[in-house]
């Protein structure tokens, strides 16, 4: 008898090994229209560390935006350091955000440079005039939400955005409910596994495959399905706690929700897992 799993792992090396779609444009993409948003709508900010942690990290705000009815907001915090890449970055990024239906905001012409933790510890006049501009972003929008990397996600970009935001918020003494995401390096403690279901996990995709000179470089929106499969694997446990019956949804993306008291990020002990058909208002609570 030959392994019976070899087909399945044959699968998943034959969809790996397929170049999907790429969208240097999304004119012609039959897309469903995005829902109206009241006036007064509630806002979720994304602070994405590069053009693509958007939909990366997206899964939280992509929810929030379709089903409670609040207004996406994505601040690109830098757009790379590439500075001849810039332009055609700023193009890719802004079709993936009208592909989500998100707003788009530059921090400054070109984004921020040098976001990280040597600037901040060496350069607090450079580092002041950085969290200044994130600070009157915060003022504008008085997210009730702000969606940013955790303080160890490897990428010192990642990481320098992190303190970035939470020093704009402290500067503002905003409060407001954080979700701290992972990618390059997992978190210690997270404490929410928010699910997505195949029209959203594909959407997130779609928009990842707008970044067309990344994954050129690294076909990482090929192996998002997979990566968001195996945090519904660990979110099982270190979300859910250990011996906690799996999910039965596939696609989850893991952040520990916090808030912001004005002063600091206050750390809660409730966790959350919020299946496709759930309440994703809960993590506000």
């Amino acid at each position: 008898m030959s392994n019976p799993y070899l087909d399945l792992v044959a699968a998943h090396d034959t969809l790996l090994q397929t170049p999907g779609p790429l969208f240097s444009s999304i004119d012609g993409l039959n897309l469903p229209p995005n829902p109206e948003l009241a006036a007064d709508a509630p806002v979720v900010m994304i602070f994405a560390p590069h053009p693509d942690d958007e939909c990366i990290i997206g899964a939280l705000p992509l929810r929030l935006g379709r089903e409670a009815g609040f207004r996406v907001v994505n601040i690109a915090v830098t757009q790379g350091s590439n500075l001849k890449r810039q332009p055609e970055r700023w193009v890719e990024l802004k079709n993936a955000c009208d592909l989500l239906g998100w707003e788009l905001r530059e921090t400054i012409p070109g984004g921020l440079m040098s976001v990280g933790t040597k600037t901040r510890d060496a350069d607090p006049t450079a580092w002041a005039e950085k969290v200044d501009v994130i600070a009157k972003l915060i003022e504008e929008y008085k997210p009730t939400v702000c969606v940013f990397p955790h303080d160890n996600d490897y990428h010192s970009a990642h990481i320098g955005t992190h303190y970035l935001v939470v020093d704009a918020l402290a500067k503002v003494g905003h409060r407001c409910v954080v979700g701290l995401s992972e990618f390059w390096r997992q978190m210690e403690k997270p404490n929410a596994l928010i699910a997505t279901g195949n029209t959203d996990t594909a959407d997130l995709i779609a928009a990842l495959a707008c970044h067309v000179g990344e994954v050129e470089r690294n076909p990482y929106h090929l192996r998002l399905p997979g990566w968001m499969a195996d945090n519904v694997r660990r979110g099982a446990e270190v979300c859910g706690g250990q011996g906690a019956a799996a999910p039965t949804f596939s696609f989850g993306t893991i952040y520990k929700v916090a808030q912001f008291d004005g002063r600091a990020i206050v750390d809660t002990e409730q966790k959350y897992t919020i299946a496709i058909d759930g309440d994703i208002e809960a993590v506000l609570a």
